[in-house]
């Protein structure tokens, strides 16, 4: 039976908020997945992401993208960071589903890495001071595999913050 899980560009809030985290100028990965060897293919049924910005900055580029094998830098999710949507489900643990290193599942890269070979699964320019969620539908849902990287990734014109999720089934 497949699993749903919610992962979020920042550790499980607790007594505190959850976190939103600059954007900068160049472009950067605000959440990178990768699924763990155990796991063929992952589907990204829902995404999003909202900006702290203002309205009249240009607006920011937003990349939902698949990255051969080239992993950002980022900095590594621990499994509880990992929400599974079924209220019996279990928290993953390292490699099962998900891979969980700073090359592989975590957020705010401090590196991008030389990427040669991508897979734009959705792309775009969003206001800097509002929200953006993509469902889709049954059947269409966005599919990667255990050799690449699922990543959000942003470019501004002017830094901002954000916060953003991906929604994958596996």
């Amino acid at each position: 039976m497949a699993e749903r899980y919610l992962i979020y560009n920042g550790p499980v809030p607790t007594t505190a908020s959850r976190a939103a985290v600059t954007t900068g100028t160049a472009i950067k990965t605000l959440l990178q997945v990768k699924l763990g060897i155990s796991v063929g293919r992952g589907f990204v049924f829902e995404w999003g992401i909202s900006f702290d910005g203002v309205a009249s900055n240009t607006p920011i580029i937003t990349e939902l993208l698949t990255t051969g094998t080239v992993a950002a830098t980022v900095t590594a999710h621990a499994a509880s960071g990992i929400e599974n949507l079924d209220p019996l489900g279990t928290t993953p643990t390292n490699g099962n589903p998900f891979s969980l290193s700073t090359t592989t599942t975590g957020y705010t890269a401090s590196a991008e890495g030389t990427i040669t070979v991508s897979r734009t699964l959705a792309c775009h320019q969003l206001i800097p001071n509002g929200a953006f969620v993509e469902r889709f539908p049954l059947g269409q849902e966005r599919e990667f595999s255990n050799d690449n990287y699922l990543r959000i990734r942003v470019k501004a014109g002017t830094a901002c913050n954000a916060i953003c999720w991906v929604g994958i089934e596996v």
